[in-house]
C-alpha cells in the first residue's frame, strides 16, 4: 500500500495535450476579464475543465463524440443542481439517481465513468447556488460552451492530421516492441504491448474508425506489427534456451538490429515521414542473419538454432514490408480507394452500450455495486452537510465521489491522497495568492500554471495532480470575491470528512477482490483455449478476434491480480496462486503464438491429425483446469507428457528435408513448453487445494 501511495508512473499525457487543455481554460477566462465578465469566464472555464479529462486518444470522431455528450449530460447535471439547490429532499433524490447512473457508467469504461463523475460534481457544486429555472439556464449554458470549446481545441488538428492517431498508436506498438526486445522479459510475464494493440484494434476496426482507403494500409501494417511480434516472441524464448555462446551473441544482435528497425518504422509513422532510414538497420540485421546461417552451416548447430534462424528470416521480411507499408501510411495517401472496410471482430464490438448497462444491474456486478455506493453516499453526504450547515459543505459529497471507487485499494489511497493534496494544494495557493501573486492577471497566470500541471501530473501521480486541481479550483473562486485564506480550514476539514465517508461506505458493503481473482483467471484460460483452438484450422479474422479476447481476458485477470493485492488482510495464498496460474498461463500462450508464427510460414503441416489430436487434448485439459479454478477444487488431469513425447517421434519420423525438420523442432519446442505450462498448472493448482484441505481440517 506504501509502494502505490509514493509509486510515481511515467507521464503518458503530451506537452501539446496539456497546454490545449489549459488553454481551454484560461483563454474564455482572460477574455471575460477585459471584458468585465469574470462569471462569464468562471463558468466556461468550470465546464473546460470538467470535461478536460475526456480528452484522451483515439479518432476524431470518437473523441467529438464523447466530449460533446459529457459537456452536455454536465450542462444538465449543473442545471439540475441550480434548480433544485434549495430543496433539500428533492436535491438527495436527485444525488441518487445521479450518483447511480454516473457510477454505472464505469461499466461502460473509463471515459464514460470520468463523465459521471464530472455530472456528480457539478450536480454539487451547480446546488450551493439555488437559481431560478430561467436563470439557471445561464451557467448550464456556460458550462456546455466551456466544454464545447475544450472539444473544438481536439479536434481542431483534424482536417491538418487527419490519421494522426492511428499513426502514433502503431508508432507506440512499434516503439514498445522495440523496448521489450531489449527488457529481457522471460517467458513467463505476459506477452508484450497488449493494451497497446488493443488500442490499435480499436482505432482501425472499432466503430468510430476513420473513413477513407489509407486506412487499409493502416491494417496491413497492424497485421504486419502482429506477425513480427510473434517472431520476437519466438525469437527471444528461444535466446533464453541458448547454450551455444557463439549463436546466443550472434542471435542477441538479430534482436538488436531489429529493435532499431521497429525504433526507426516508428519515427517515420509518428512524423508522417519516409521509413528510409530503416535501411541502415536492416543492413546490421541482414549481417547478423548471415553470422547466424554461417553456424548453421557448420554441421554443429542445435536444433534451436536452425528454428532460430528460420525465425529471423521471417522476421526480416516482415520487418521489410513495414518499412514500406510505413512509408505509405506516412504520406497519408489514399490508396486503394474503394476496398471494402474491415469490420471490428466479434470479440471487440463495443455493443450496445444500453445493453452493456443492463447487463450489469446485478448486485454481483462490481460496476452496479459501486454505482449504488456512489448514489447512496452522495444523498447522504449531501443532506447531511446541510442539516449540519457546515461552511462550503458541498465539498464533503464532491470529495466523496471523488474518492470512492470500484476497489478497496483505489477509494484507500484515492482518499488518504487526497486529504494530503487538497491541504498541500489550500496552503499552497493561499500563501501564493496572499504574498506575491494577488493581482488578477497574476492570478491568471497561476492558472494557466496548475491546470497545466493538474492535466500533466495527474496520471504521474494523484497526490500531486489533486494539489494541482485544488489549487485550480481555489484559485478560480477569487474571481468570484472568495478569498483563498478565508476558506482554507473549512475545505480541508470538508476534504477529511468526504474521503472518510467514502471508506466507510466501502467497508460496509464492500466488494473484495479475493472472491473474483479465480472466475478473472478461469475467463483467461478459457480465452486461451478459444485461441488456441483456432490456431491451426480458424480462418484469419477467427484468429484475430480470438487473439484480441485473449488480449482483454488477460488484462482482466491482471487489473484482478492487482486489485486483490491492494486488499487489507491480504490472502497471500490466493494471491501466490493467482500468481503461479498467471505467470504458466503466460508461458502456455507465448508458445501459442511461437507456433502460430511456424504456421504461418509452413507450407504444409506434418502430421496434421496427430498435432490436431494433441491440440484437442491441450483444449481438454485447459478446460477442466478453467473449470477446477473456478470451482476451488483440486484438477484430475493427467499429465500431457507421455503423449507430447509419441508426438515428437512422429514428428520427427516425418521429418524428410530441411524444411520439414525445421518446421517439426519448431512445433516440437512450442508442444513441449505448452505440455510443461499446463503440467504445472496443474501442479499448482493441486497445491493449493492441498493447502485448503489443510487449513479446513485444522479447523
Amino acid at each position: 500500500m506504501l509502494n502505490t501511495l509514493l509509486e510515481l508512473k511515467p507521464r503518458d499525457v503530451p506537452l501539446r495535450v496539456a497546454l490545449r487543455n489549459t488553454l481551454a481554460i484560461v483563454l474564455p477566462l482572460a477574455l471575460a476579464i477585459l471584458a468585465g465578465r469574470p462569471g462569464i469566464g468562471l463558468g466556461m472555464a468550470a465546464g473546460a475543465l470538467n470535461t478536460m479529462f475526456i480528452d484522451q486518444p483515439g479518432p476524431y470522431r470518437l473523441r467529438m463524440q464523447r466530449m460533446l455528450l459529457a459537456s452536455l449530460a454536465s450542462g444538465v447535471s449543473a442545471y439540475v443542481g441550480s434548480l433544485l439547490g434549495a430543496h433539500i429532499v428533492l436535491l438527495a433524490l436527485a444525488a441518487l439517481l445521479c450518483g447511480v447512473t454516473g457510477g454505472l457508467l464505469v461499466a461502460l469504461g473509463p471515459n464514460a465513468g470520468r463523465t459521471g463523475l464530472a455530472c456528480m460534481i457539478l450536480l454539487v457544486i451547480s446546488a450551493a447556488t439555488p437559481l431560478d429555472p430561467l436563470t439557471a439556464l445561464g451557467p448550464a449554458a456556460l458550462i456546455v460552451g466551456g466544454g464545447v470549446l475544450q472539444m473544438l481545441f481536439a479536434i481542431a488538428a483534424w482536417p491538418l492530421q487527419r490519421y494522426r492517431p492511428e499513426r502514433q498508436a502503431l508508432a507506440d506498438v512499434c516503439r514498445q516492441l522495440a523496448a521489450s526486445v531489449r527488457g529481457g522479459d522471460d517467458s513467463r510475464s505476459a506477452p508484450p504491448v497488449t493494451q497497446a494493440l488493443l488500442d490499435v484494434e480499436s482505432l482501425l476496426h472499432g466503430e468510430h474508425r476513420a473513413r477513407g482507403g489509407v486506412m487499409e494500409t493502416f491494417r496491413v501494417l497492424a497485421e504486419l506489427v502482429e506477425r513480427i511480434r510473434l517472431e520476437l516472441l519466438a525469437l527471444h524464448d528461444l535466446h533464453e534456451t541458448l547454450e551455444d555462446g557463439d549463436a546466443k551473441r550472434t542471435l542477441a544482435r538479430v534482436l538488436e538490429y531489429a529493435a532499431r528497425a521497429l525504433e526507426t518504422i516508428a519515427l517515420a509513422l509518428d512524423q508522417g515521414a519516409s521509413a528510409h532510414g530503416a535501411a541502415a538497420a536492416m543492413e546490421g540485421f541482414d549481417a547478423a542473419l548471415g553470422s547466424l546461417r554461417e553456424i548453421c552451416a557448420s554441421g554443429h548447430a542445435p536444433r534451436e538454432v536452425m528454428i532460430a534462424l528460420a525465425r529471423a528470416d521471417g522476421l526480416g521480411g516482415q520487418l521489410r514490408a513495414a518499412a514500406r507499408n510505413a512509408d505509405f501510411a506516412g504520406s497519408r495517401g489514399e490508396l486503394r480507394a474503394g476496398a471494402a472496410e474491415l469490420r471490428l471482430p466479434a470479440a471487440m464490438r463495443p455493443g450496445n452500450a444500453a445493453q452493456t448497462l443492463r447487463a450489469n444491474l446485478t448486485l454481483s456486478s462490481i460496476a452496479f455495486r459501486h454505482a449504488l455506493r456512489c448514489g447512496v453516499c452522495l444523498s447522504l453526504a449531501i443532506v447531511g452537510e446541510r442539516l449540519a450547515g457546515i461552511p462550503h459543505g458541498y465539498w464533503i459529497p464532491m470529495t466523496a465521489a471523488i474518492v470512492l471507487k470500484p476497489d478497496f485499494a483505489g477509494t484507500f489511497s484515492f482518499g488518504l491522497l487526497r486529504v494530503i493534496g487538497t491541504m498541500l494544494g489550500l496552503v499552497l495557493v493561499t500563501a501564493l495568492v496572499h504574498y506575491a501573486f494577488g493581482g488578477v492577471w497574476e492570478r491568471v497566470v497561476l492558472v494557466a500554471l496548475f491546470a497545466f500541471g493538474f492535466r500533466l501530473l495527474t496520471t504521474v501521480h494523484y497526490g500531486i495532480g489533486v494539489m494541482m486541481l485544488t489549487g485550480l479550483v481555489v484559485l478560480l473562486f477569487t474571481f468570484d470575491g472568495t478569498a483563498p485564506a478565508d476558506v482554507l480550514q473549512a475545505r480541508g476539514l470538508a476534504t477529511a470528512i468526504g474521503s472518510a465517508l467514502a471508506l466507510v461506505a466501502y467497508v460496509v458493503w464492500p466488494t473484495w477482490e479475493h472472491l473474483r481473482v479465480r472466475p478473472a483467471l478461469a475467463a483467461m484460460l478459457d480465452a486461451y483455449r478459444a485461441y488456441f483452438a483456432v490456431l491451426l484450422q480458424g480462418e484469419p479474422d477467427q484468429r484475430a478476434a480470438a487473439r484480441t479476447s485473449a488480449r482483454a481476458a488477460r488484462t482482466n485477470a491482471q487489473a484482478s491480480l492487482e486489485r486483490l493485492r491492494g486488499e487489507p488482510r491480504r490472502d497471500r495464498a490466493l494471491i501466490a496462486l493467482a500468481e503461479g496460474v498467471f505467470a504458466n498461463a503466460n508461458r502456455f500462450i507465448r508458445a501459442g503464438m511461437a507456433l502460430e508464427a511456424v504456421t504461418l510460414d509452413a507450407r504444409t503441416l506434418p502430421q496434421r491429425d496427430a498435432v490436431l489430436a494433441f491440440i484437442e487434448r491441450i483444449d481438454m485439459s485447459l478446460a477442466a483446469l478453467a473449470r477446477d479454478l473456478r470451482g476451488g477444487t483440486p484438477p484430475q488431469i493427467g499429465s500431457l507428457r507421455e503423449e507430447e513425447r509419441a508426438l515428437v517421434a512422429a514428428l520427427e519420423a516425418a521429418a524428410t528435408d530441411e524444411e520439414a525438420r525445421n518446421v517439426a523442432g519448431a512445433i516440437t519446442e512450442a508442444f513441449d513448453r505448452m505440455t510443461d505450462s499446463i503440467d504445472t498448472l496443474a501442479h499448482v493448482l493441486r497445491e493449493d487445494g492441498r493447502r485448503a484441505g489443510g487449513a479446513s481440517s485444522a479447523r
